[in-house]
């Protein structure tokens, strides 16, 4: 009996192995040969080639995986401010990736430390954009408080590394995010043996990467030294033995002089960005926490679960669960046994995590997201992966069709409203321009470039908007008439600055102010909701606001395939 037993278990066995490597040839089969023209994909031949040994996207350096879904956006309880603007809407947003922790100190000190070494601040022509890029330190001082030890030490002192970064602006945030992308992908092909190595260690401003310019022009990357872009073991490994190149190991497809990684091979990873509004607070809730199969289990108020701002665990009864101020002059609590631990800001994983793993998102410092403020969330518009603020551009084009690229001699500055210099592109990146009618003609998506003030700011959206001839509407009759701040060179290269004192203006929204969410160690309990939403101008900084960087996902929703039902 026991014989025949294990008899019976070992032809299950062999009948279930059986079926898996048919059910694999089966679910190979469409990969290997074209359903298009049934010829072989990456013959050794030649032919159509294509990775299809890409299994999923890897994760960048400090983030971790959100997997997207449905969820209702903006307040729907203790609404105390009766505050408009958050009124809910159920979105959907796609799978993407969120930084674990805020960017630290020790995180924007390395940004520096590389455009010091890069741009030397001591040579005049890149003075601005060491300087463009530092942290604002003094907004640390208020006139009735001593704060200068702050002022003069909380960006670069060991004690406050990895603390979150304040003092940076939206556009800086921006910026790092842009950095960060080039650094994290100029590593990866360096890791994997197609560039020189150790190079990342020597470039100055004439010689730097940039991830769009090696996809677009390669050959024009690290300043049009080949023998960097192609100096790694496995570029020098194909060239010798001629041999095509597709999958991440150099075997496969592709043409003999196909020597650099494209974005077919899915080697490169997406950009870091901002994330946007929606992403942010369907982040910071981590609703898949109290999932019931296809419902979510109540509301959440705060990332965690519950309703109360202390723990409730045994170790840990009565502890806050964020850093936030829990009332007039209590930052911290009493001395010898602290609230919340923390007066200014608190040291990153200092709190327990959301669901996603995700820290801080409520208290710490509040966050910048990529959204242009506006009162209301359109839904009625869009319901998915909502965000306002696209500017659609394209690369500008020499007239022999290459890509034309920012030189050390033509570097682009912006001068903001406060006077501060900024460079926003630097040598080596592509020169960028909007979108003309090329692009727009006979579209129904999208009609020009700039679309933050599509239907909530345009001449369309206002209430002096005729269609009965030509008439425009003046500066005076705008939707949100906002002061406009001017800043300019006189001849001597000294700024003037005018600032807007009329008292004809009605509101601070105009397309320059962002979002930013979350509460901070300056607010109230009631700034902890993730639905809650505030702006600041887009150029200024605080010691409460600080920033996350967010990335898209590309090909599948969840890392696993379908889920467990509960």
């Amino acid at each position: 009996m026991r014989m025949k037993i294990k008899l019976t278990y070992r032809v299950l066995a062999a009948i279930t192995l059986c079926l898996g490597l048919v059910s694999c040839n089966n679910s190979r089969e469409y990969r290997d040969s074209s359903r298009a023209t049934g010829w072989n994909v990456n013959g050794k031949d030649g032919g159509f080639q294509l990775n299809t040994d890409f299994q999923e996207q890897e994760t960048g350096p400090g983030l971790v995986f959100v997997e997207g879904g449905t969820f209702t956006m903006g307040q729907v309880q203790d609404d105390v401010m009766h505050d408009w603007n958050n009124t809910p809407n159920q979105q959907h947003v796609q799978s993407f990736y969120m930084d674990e922790t805020e960017v630290t100190n020790a995180m924007y000190l390395e940004y520096l430390d590389w455009l010091k070494k890069v741009f030397p601040p001591t040579e005049e022509s890149y003075r601005n954009i060491y300087n463009g890029a530092l942290p604002d330190t003094l907004v640390w001082r208020n006139r009735l408080g001593y704060n200068e030890t702050m002022t003069n030490n909380y960006l670069r002192h060991p004690a406050y590394a990895f603390y979150p970064v304040v003092g940076v602006n939206w556009i800086q945030a921006v910026e790092f995010s842009k950095w960060r992308t080039n650094r994290v992908n100029e590593s990866i092909l360096e890791e994997e043996g197609f560039t020189q190595r150790g190079a990342k260690y020597n470039v100055d401003a004439g010689s730097t990467f940039d991830t769009e310019t090696y996809i677009n022009s390669p050959t024009s990357t690290y300043g049009g030294n080949d023998e960097i872009t192609r100096g790694g073991k496995m570029s020098e490994r194909l060239e010798k033995n001629n041999t095509p190149r597709t999958n991440k190991d150099g075997t496969g497809g592709g043409e003999a002089t196909d020597l650099y990684v494209q974005r077919k091979d899915g080697l490169l990873l997406p950009e870091y960005r901002l994330p946007t509004e929606a992403e942010w607070e369907y982040a910071a809730l981590g609703l898949v926490g109290i999932r019931d199969y296809n419902v979510y289990r109540g509301r959440k108020k705060y990332p965690w679960d519950g309703q109360y701002t202390r723990s409730g665990n045994r170790r840990s009864r009565g502890d806050q669960l964020a850093n936030f101020k829990q009332g007039d002059g209590d930052y911290g609590g009493i001395a010898g046994w602290s609230d919340d631990g923390a007066d200014i800001t608190a040291e990153i994983k200092t709190y327990e995590p959301n669901d996603y793993g995700l820290y801080d998102m409520a208290g710490n410092v509040a966050e910048w997201v990529a959204d242009v403020y506006r009162p209301i969330v359109d839904d009625e518009f869009n319901d998915f992966n909502y965000y306002r603020g696209n500017v659609y551009t394209k690369n500008d084009i020499n007239e022999d069709g290459t890509v034309k690229l920012v030189t050390t001699e033509d570097i682009v500055y912006d001068t903001l409203s406060n006077g501060k210099i900024i460079a926003r592109d630097l040598p080596g990146e592509i020169v960028s321009v909007p979108v003309d009618e090329k692009e727009t003609y006979l579209r129904t998506q999208f009609s020009t470039s700039d679309n933050r003030d599509f239907r909530d700011g345009d001449k369309r959206s206002t209430r002096y908007y005729t269609t009965f001839g030509d008439e425009e509407v003046s500066d005076t009759k705008r939707m949100y008439n906002a002061p406009t701040h001017q800043v300019s060179a006189d001849s001597s290269g000294s700024l003037l600055r005018e600032y807007d004192e009329s008292s004809k203006r009605t509101t601070l929204v105009n397309d320059q102010v962002r979002v930013y969410k979350g509460g901070s160690w300056r607010d109230r309990a009631y700034w902890l909701d993730p639905a809650n939403r505030r702006y600041f101008p887009q150029d200024m900084a605080t010691d409460y606001i600080g920033f996350r960087n967010a990335m898209s996902r590309v090909g599948s929703k969840s890392k696993q395939g379908k889920r467990a039902r509960n």
